[in-house]
């Protein structure tokens, strides 16, 4: 009795040539299969995932550091006339005190630079409103005296510094400060004003009290 010969199957075009079969897209079906119950409850497949969240210790390049910036005056104030009048004078007296370093007249560079620092503290104080936080202060009566008594500083030393000294940072130095002058003029002038307006204001409620407890007084005499 001879053996049954085996029979030998093709083998797919992928054992064959050795590179795999194309891939199917998620849920295609096989032709004459239908989807499995389990596989047919995956469909749609998952989104994406997310990309990798960005490493703890790299800031993005347009968030600020909270703490720079609460140090920062807030740009409101600095569009304000006080911010505007107080960074002018900041600025005018750095660039004195810097004129007057340069210049034969160095023995007047005291001055612009107390100015300066001032200045920075008062623009610091204002701008963290420092002034409604330290109440026992007398904020406006502080500046009013500071801004006087740099016009009139600023003033004698200009002079000075034109009429005396011939170099050019000298009268550079007392060109500066005649602007630094007359920036410190118009901060004091408008201090006035309103501490004239708040003692106006206060003499006449102290005013309109009295009268009303003139007025009870009096129906109460009459009674």
């Amino acid at each position: 009795m001879r053996p049954r010969a085996r029979r030998v199957w093709p083998r797919p075009p992928s054992a064959q040539s050795g590179f795999p079969l194309p891939s199917r897209a998620p849920g295609e079906r096989q032709p004459g299969r239908a989807l499995a119950p389990a596989a047919a409850a995956m469909w749609p497949p998952d989104p994406e995932p997310d990309a990798d969240p960005q490493p703890a210790g790299r800031s993005q390049p347009g968030a600020a550091l909270p703490g720079l910036r609460a140090l920062l005056p807030a740009r409101a104030f600095l569009c304000s006339l006080k911010g505007r009048l107080l960074l002018a004078e900041t600025g005018l007296s750095f660039i004195t005190f810097v004129c007057y370093v340069a210049s034969l007249a160095s023995a007047f560079l005291t001055a612009p630079l107390l100015e300066f620092l001032l200045a920075l503290c008062f623009l610091f104080a204002d701008a963290m409103q420092l002034n409604d936080k330290w109440q026992g202060l007398c904020w406006p009566m502080m500046d009013f005296l500071r801004c006087v008594t740099a016009a009139l500083i600023y003033f004698a030393i200009s002079i000075t510094a034109v009429a005396k000294y011939s170099d050019g940072a000298s009268k550079a130095a007392g060109v500066f400060g005649f602007f630094a002058t007359i920036v410190f003029a118009i901060d004091f002038y408008l201090i006035f004003n309103d501490v004239a307006k708040f003692l106006k204001q206060g003499n006449s409620a102290d005013e309109t009290a009295a009268d009303k407890a003139e007025e009870e007084n009096s129906d109460s005499d009459s009674d």
